[in-house]
């Protein structure tokens, strides 16, 4: 019965960190945007590091 003295003031400490943890990253913006990031990956954008002219060669060789 005497544990219940302990552990109930760390319950109270771990859930008072727990609530300042969410206020903290709800206000440093954790939950903006959870959708962007998923999509993110779907999107292409090697374009830039293909050369012109290999783009040219791939585009000539797939009318054969």
């Amino acid at each position: 019965m005497e544990i219940l003295f302990v552990l109930i003031p760390i319950a109270i400490i771990l859930l008072g960190f727990a609530i300042w943890a969410f206020f903290w990253s709800v206000n440093t913006g954790q939950f903006d945007d959870l959708e962007s990031p998923a999509h993110s990956i779907l999107f292409d954008d090697d374009d830039d590091l293909i050369p012109d002219d290999a783009k040219q060669g791939k585009a000539n060789s797939s009318r054969d």
